[in-house]
């Protein structure tokens, strides 16, 4: 049985190596470690806002090592996770289908979301459980002309806590998250080498025969007959590059940013993230509780209780990269009107909703949906390879995309890396 490496386990990763797993000898490659959800209590930390130490978001990861939080160049806070899992662990748990680029250039995706659909839980039934922030933003958007309509779920919702802390790692794994697939992989023979840095492929005569890693002070190469890079939006280009693999400068990162106002016990950050979801030209707005810019932004003020907020998610232009060991990443003069704009429409939701005005405050510009670097085109809908990798190296992330989506990217990042793993196992008969 011949060996493959999938390098990362979060969406794309552990997707895809659930469907290589059993068909050959599977190792897959994670830098990060076992995850474990953030454990500190709320008070504790706005005690720590209080003493003013909280100066950076890149703080986070010191207190949460899952976590990993990087400035661009241009100084935009990226947000990815770093564990078995990956950014799914850290995700508000949204099931979108978002696949109309992709069809749009022949890839017919039908097949893996129906299969997704009875092995993953999505639900939209939390509605009844909605508190009543969330049903007063939902009606002014609503009587806005906005047709809010509610976020299907990864979120078995008889075991929700309705904690608040999605994004902090779900402490009852009532949230979905692709580790469950890492096991399924892991019970058909696949091993999981965490803590392994992946730095490069090594080619020999046009093919790779393996990669290279480094475990702390240790660098060795890992043989393989077969590669999949699935380390990310951020994480895939660099290793490619330094393979001598081109990426493009087309990097996307779905940018967020928030509104916050104050009014009395909202009980909002006690509420699922994104509940629901507004869709518009280029952005979508939703209620979110932006621990970020609630922890570092001097204006989001204590305490949390009277915290009530709109986040503004915008579908960004692809003019980024991720090469070497920092992306570059700014928002264009395109990117700006439109977050403008959509800052404008959650002034309008919130005060509608009996926010005062006054009170409005923005929050911290920062971005957890990378990609678009090694774009699929139309010559590659039938491969899924785009023609500039080896003919035994794929990709199988968010990098495979060929624009922002401006919508939670999970759902059909599993569904593609997952039809990935079916071309590799067609061209392996």
């Amino acid at each position: 049985m011949k060996h493959a490496v999938v390098v990362g386990s979060g969406a794309g990763g552990a997707a895809v190596a659930r469907e290589l797993a059993g068909s050959f000898r599977l190792t897959i490659l994670e830098e990060g470690s076992a995850f474990r959800p953030f454990g500190m209590d709320v008070c504790a930390m706005e005690t720590l806002k209080a003493t003013g130490l909280l100066l950076d978001e890149r703080m986070t990861t010191l207190l949460f090592p899952s976590m990993r939080i990087r400035r661009s160049r241009e100084g935009m806070a990226l947000v990815t996770g770093r564990c078995v899992g990956g950014t799914t662990t850290i995700s508000a748990g949204n099931a979108l289908r978002m696949d109309g680029d992709l069809r749009a250039l022949g890839i017919d995706l039908d097949r893996e979301f129906e299969e997704l659909s009875r092995e993953v839980p999505v639900s939209a039934e939390h509605t009844v459980k909605w508190r009543a922030d969330t049903r007063e933003l939902f009606d002014a958007c609503a009587a806005l002309g906005l047709s809010p309509r509610p976020t299907p779920k990864l979120i078995d919702f008889s075991r929700c806590r309705r904690c608040g802390r999605c994004i902090l790692g779900c402490p009852v794994r009532a949230k979905w998250d692709a580790r469950v697939f890492v096991d399924q992989a892991v019970q058909r023979g696949a091993r999981v080498q965490a803590r392994c840095r992946v730095e490069r492929i090594q080619v020999e005569n046009g093919r790779a025969a393996g990669v290279w890693v480094r475990q702390g002070l240790r660098r060795r190469l890992f043989r393989a007959d077969l590669v999949v890079v699935a380390a990310g939006g951020l994480g895939t280009a660099p290793i490619l590059e330094q393979s001598g693999i081109p990426t493009e400068s087309s990097l996307f990162v779905d940018p967020v940013l928030c509104l916050a106002g104050r009014r009395e016990r909202t009980g909002a950050r006690g509420e699922i993230s994104m509940p629901f979801v507004v869709q518009q030209d280029s952005f979508i707005v939703s209620p979110y509780f932006d621990y970020l810019s609630y922890f570092f932004n001097p204006g989001w003020k204590r305490p949390e209780s009277g915290v009530i907020s709109l986040m503004v998610k915008l579908a960004d232009s692809r003019s980024g990269s991720a090469r070497g060991g920092r992306a570059g990443k700014a928002l264009s003069d395109r990117d700006r009107r439109v977050l403008a704009g959509g800052m404008d429409l959650c002034r309008r939701i919130l005060v509608r909703a009996g926010v005062s005005e006054s009170s409005l405050v923005p929050g911290t510009v920062n971005a957890g949906h990378p990609g678009g670097t090694v774009p699929l085109t139309e010559a590659d809908a039938r491969s899924l390879h785009p023609s500039r990798l080896p003919a035994n190296v794929y990709v199988a992330d968010a990098s495979l995309l060929p624009r922002s989506l401006g919508n939670p990217p999970i759902l059909t990042v599993m569904a593609l890396a997952r039809a990935v793993g079916k071309r590799i196992l067609e061209a392996a008969a």
